[in-house]
C-alpha cells in the first residue's frame, strides 16, 4: 500500500481499500548526532506508517523531507525550505492527495520541530474549504501504562534527539546506517542557556539551539535494536489504532460541512 509501489491500474483498487485514508509521514532532514543519517526522522517515520498499514489497511504516501529545520541551518546537510512555500508544498500535496480520490488524510509526525508548523497547517484548513479532512495523529499512546513501560525500558532519563530511544528504533529500522562506534563519549546534556527566560514561560526563535547546538540531546551509548522494536511494536499498534479510528470517523467530515455551510450563510 505503498503509493510509489502502485501501479496506475492497481491504484483505483487501493483507495477503495484504504477507504480513502491516506498517510502522509512527515518529518525533515537534518544532524542527528554523529551516528544517525540526517534523514533519521522521516525513514523512522515512513516505516513505521508502512508498518501500521499493513496492519489497517491505507496507503502512504512517499517520504516527504520538507519540515520545519531553521533550527539547524548552522549544521552542514540541512535542507530549510522558506517559509511560505513549505506551507503551500504541503497544501499542494495534501490537495493532490485528495484530487487522486483520498478523503482523508493523517498526518504522521516525525520530527518535534515541525509540531507547531503541523497545528498551525491544521488551522489553514479552515481558511479554504477542502474536498477532504486533516487528521495529525498523536506521536505515542498516552495510557499511563505506556508512559510506564517507556521510562521502564529506557535506561537514561535525557532524551530528545539522536538519544537512546531515537538510535534504538533506528537500530531496529534501518541497522545498516546507524554508525554505533561513532556515537560521542560525552551525552549531550541541556546548556540551559535560556533558563532564566523558560522558568517564566517566555519562548525565543533560539530556544532549541540554546540548550542543544550540536544536535544531539541524550546518550545513545545503551541503545539497543532489542529496545527499539519493543518501542516500534507500541508505535505500530498505536498507529494502525489510529488509522482504523480515522477510517469509521464521521464526525470530523460532517462538522467540517457544517461550518463552511455556516460561513457561506
Amino acid at each position: 500500500m505503498r503509493w510509489e509501489e502502485l501501479t496506475w491500474k492497481e491504484f483505483p483498487e487501493a483507495v477503495a481499500r484504504s477507504k480513502g485514508v491516506c498517510i502522509l509521514a512527515l518529518g525533515v532532514l537534518e544532524k542527528h548526532g554523529n551516528h544517525l543519517p540526517l534523514g533519521t526522522d522521516v525513514l523512522n517515520v515512513h516505516k513505521l506508517a508502512c508498518l501500521a498499514a499493513e496492519k489497517e489497511s491505507a496507503i502512504v504516501f512517499p517520504q516527504f523531507y520538507f519540515g520545519q529545520i531553521y533550527e539547524a541551518q548552522h549544521m552542514q546537510g540541512t535542507v530549510a525550505i522558506r517559509p511560505n512555500l513549505m506551507l503551500e508544498l504541503l497544501e499542494n500535496v495534501c490537495d493532490e492527495i485528495g484530487r487522486n480520490g483520498f478523503r482523508k488524510i493523517l498526518i504522521v509526525n516525525g520530527h518535534g520541530g515541525n509540531t507547531n508548523m503541523l497545528e498551525f497547517f491544521l488551522q489553514l484548513m479552515l481558511y479554504r474549504k477542502k474536498n477532504y479532512v486533516v487528521y495529525l495523529a498523536g506521536w505515542w499512546p498516552r495510557k499511563p501504562e505506556d508512559q510506564e513501560f517507556y521510562r521502564n525500558l529506557m535506561e537514561t532519563k535525557e532524551h530528545g534527539h539522536a538519544c537512546e530511544c531515537e538510535t534504538s528504533y533506528s537500530l531496529a529500522n534501518f541497522p545498516e546506517l546507524v554508525k554505533m562506534d561513532s556515537i560521542s563519549e560525552k551525552p549531550g546534556h541541556t546548556l540551559d542557556r535560556l533558563k532564566h527566560l523558560e522558568e517564566m514561560g517566555i519562548r525565543t526563535p533560539v530556544d532549541w539551539y540554546a540548550r542543544y547546538p550540536d544536535h544531539y540531546a541524550g546518550d545513545a551509548r545503551p541503545a539497543s535494536r532489542e529496545k527499539g522494536e519493543k518501542l516500534r511494536d507500541k508505535w505500530v499498534e498505536h498507529l494502525a489504532k489510529t488509522i482504523r479510528i480515522v477510517k469509521e470517523d464521521e464526525t470530523l467530515p460532517a462538522l467540517y460541512e457544517q461550518f463552511f455551510a455556516r460561513i457561506e450563510h
